[in-house]
């Protein structure tokens, strides 16, 4: 059985929820704070997970900060506010997707599945195996969601260690900010190219904490970026 986290403790939001999820195949498993949620996280093991960003107890950043400490299944935040750096400081503590009330259910199930589908769906490099991405003092892990320069282990968010899988996994190729939007963050993400640039940045300024000199996230101005390497 395939269980779907929803929480949120507004009862005519996880109804619909609830009635929607069942439709797609999934058993919906309702939470109504905080701490259910990672109590029931923990007791179902959901292949995907919907917070409400205001919560009793623990809200959504929280309870989505600690399910990323452990796990890498996908978790779309709902919430009432729209403002860009909420939506942005969702997706850097490691939420999949972001959706402002009010919404229809139909368009946060199309959400799930894309978040589902992109979890099997990310690019490889041909000559490296499925899970690994080794280049310079550059790895890369998908099975552990980890990064290191040289044996420093750099602390990302898991779309900041997507980004570099993507990047990396194409060296030298030009990604433009709708390709990154795209295969980041999904066709029917409601971004522009200002989420990219500043999740660009904030990744750039993380690595730079150790030296890589054969390689570098190169700006091609008017255009994208790319993982530029000299080897």
């Amino acid at each position: 059985m395939a269980y779907i986290l929803i929480a949120d403790d507004n009862p005519d939001i996880t109804d619909i929820l609830a009635a929607y999820s069942r439709k797609e195949g999934m058993e919906p498993v309702i939470a109504q704070d905080g701490e259910q949620a990672l109590e029931f996280f923990e007791q179902y093991k959901p292949v995907v997970v919907l917070l409400d960003v205001m919560m009793p107890k623990e809200d959504g950043y929280a309870v989505c900060r600690k399910i990323r400490s452990k796990s890498n299944v996908p978790v779309i935040l709902i919430t009432a506010r729209g403002e860009d750096f909420e939506r942005i400081m969702g997706l850097d503590i490691g939420a999949d997707d972001y959706i402002v009330k009010p919404f229809s259910p139909s368009e946060v199930m199309a959400r799930v599945r894309a978040v589902m589908r992109r979890m099997n769906a990310v690019p490889v490099q041909e000559t490296k195996n499925d899970n690994q991405i080794c280049i310079s003092n550059l790895t890369i892990n998908l099975d552990e969601y980890s990064l290191y320069i040289d044996d420093k282990k750099m602390s990302l968010t898991k779309k900041e260690i997507e980004t570099m899988w993507t990047l990396a996994g194409n060296p030298n190729k030009v990604f433009t900010r709708d390709n990154l939007l795209d295969s980041l963050w999904g066709f029917d993400y409601y971004g522009d190219s200002r989420t990219v640039d500043s999740h660009i940045k904030r990744l750039r300024a993380k690595l730079d904490t150790a030296e890589h000199p054969d390689w570098c996230i190169k700006t091609i101005w008017g255009v994208g970026y790319k993982f530029e390497y000299d080897g």
